[in-house]
C-alpha cells in the first residue's frame, strides 16, 4: 500500500469498506461468475472474470523503495494478503474448471464432426456406385444403338457408292470443259494483271524517289535546327554557369567574413595549422551539421573552428536554388589564421 492508503486504514473506514466485507462480496461475485460460466459451452477460451481486476485495485502489493526503509505492516495487512492468496487460488480453480469444460466441448464437437464426415463419405460412395451403374446401362444402350446405326450406314453406303460413281463420271467430263475455259480466262487475266503491275511498279518507284528526296531535305532541316538549338542551350548553360560561379564567389566571401568574425583561435595556434570542416546548410541558410574532415593536429584549434562554424545561426546563401544546391548545400572550408 502507498502512504496515503496506510493513512486511510489507520484513521478508520466505514464498515462496508472493511476487508472482511469486501472479501465476502468478492467471494459472492466469483461464485456467480462460476455458475454463469458452467452454462456457457464454447470451445473458445473466455477472458478472466472482471472480479480479478477489482481485487487487484482493492489490495495492491507494496513495491520496494530504494530510499525509504521498510516499515512493519500491521496484522490487518497480513490478513488481507492471506485473503488475496485465497482469492487467487479460487480464481485459478475457476479458470481450470472453465478450461476443462471447454476441452470437453471441443472433444465432443470433434467426435460429432468425425461421425458426420464418415456418414458423408458413405453417402458419397453410395452415390458414386449408383452413378457408375447408370453409366454402365447407358453405355450398353449406346453400344446396341451404334451397332444398328452401323449396319444401316453400310447399306446406305453401298447404294451411295454406286450413285457416286455415276455422278463422278458426269462431273469429270463437265470439269474438263470448265478447266479448259478457266485456263483461257486465266491466261487473259494474267496478261492484264502483268501490265497493271508493271504500271503500278513504275508509279511506286517514282513516288519512292520523291519521298526519299523529301525525307533527306526534312532530315537536313531538322539537323540544322537541332544544331542551332544545341548551340543556343550550350551558350545559355555557359552563361548560367558563369553567373552561378560569380554569385557563389560573392557568398563564399560573405561566409568567410562571418566565420572570421566569429572565430577565436587559441593562443597555441600557429600560422601553419589548417582545419577543414564540412558544413551542411538548408536553403534558408540554417545550419544542418558540421563535420571535421581534416584535423590540424591540435584539438583546441579544431574545437575553436567547430565552435565558430556552429555559432552562426544563419549563413548568407543565394536565393537562387540552383546556385545553392551546386555550391552551398554541402561545402568544405579551411580554417587557417592567415588564409580565412
Amino acid at each position: 500500500m502507498t502512504g496515503q492508503e496506510r493513512e486511510i486504514t489507520s484513521s478508520g473506514v466505514p464498515p462496508w469498506k472493511s476487508p472482511v466485507a469486501l472479501s465476502v462480496a468478492l467471494h459472492l461475485l466469483i461464485v456467480g461468475v462460476a455458475l454463469a460460466g458452467w452454462s456457457w459451452s464454447s470451445s473458445i477460451q473466455e477472458p478472466p472474470p472482471s472480479s480479478i481486476s477489482a481485487r487487484l485495485i482493492t489490495q495492491q502489493k507494496p513495491e520496494p523503495s530504494p530510499v525509504v526503509e521498510p516499515v512493519e505492516q500491521p496484522d490487518r495487512e497480513r490478513e488481507q494478503k492471506e485473503l488475496e492468496r485465497q482469492k487467487q487460488v479460487e480464481a485459478q480453480k475457476l479458470q481450470k474448471q472453465k478450461e476443462e469444460e471447454a476441452r470437453k466441448v471441443a472433444e465432443q464437437k470433434k467426435r460429432e464432426e468425425a461421425e458426420r464426415q464418415a456418414e458423408e463419405q458413405k453417402r458419397q460412395q453410395a452415390k458414386a456406385e449408383e452413378l457408375k451403374a447408370q453409366k454402365d446401362r447407358e453405355a450398353e444402350a449406346a453400344r446396341k444403338k451404334a451397332e444398328a446405326e452401323a449396319k444401316e450406314r453400310e447399306r446406305a453406303k453401298a447404294e451411295a457408292e454406286a450413285e457416286k460413281q455415276r455422278q463422278q463420271e458426269a462431273k469429270r467430263k463437265a470439269e474438263e470443259e470448265r478447266q479448259r475455259k478457266e485456263e483461257a480466262e486465266r491466261k487473259k487475266q494474267e496478261e492484264l494483271a502483268r501490265k497493271e503491275a508493271e504500271r503500278k511498279r513504275k508509279e511506286a518507284e517514282r513516288r519512292l524517289r520523291e519521298q526519299q528526296l523529301e525525307a533527306q531535305a526534312e532530315q537536313a532541316r531538322k539537323a540544322q535546327a537541332e544544331e542551332a538549338r544545341r548551340q543556343e542551350q550550350a551558350a545559355a548553360a555557359k552563361a548560367r554557369q558563369a553567373q552561378m560561379l560569380s554569385e557563389s564567389q560573392k557568398y563564399q566571401g560573405l561566409i568567410r567574413d562571418r566565420l572570421r568574425d566569429a572565430w577565436f583561435w587559441p593562443s597555441s595556434a600557429t600560422e601553419e595549422m589548417v582545419t577543414r570542416l564540412q558544413i551542411t546548410l538548408l536553403p534558408t541558410g540554417e545550419l544542418v551539421g558540421v563535420k571535421l574532415v581534416s584535423s590540424s593536429g591540435n584539438t583546441a584549434f579544431d574545437n575553436s573552428a567547430l565552435s565558430a562554424a556552429k555559432s552562426l545561426s544563419r549563413y548568407p546563401v543565394p536565393s537562387e536554388r540552383d546556385t545553392f544546391e551546386a555550391y552551398f548545400r554541402q561545402f568544405t572550408i579551411e580554417f587557417n589564421p592567415r588564409r580565412l
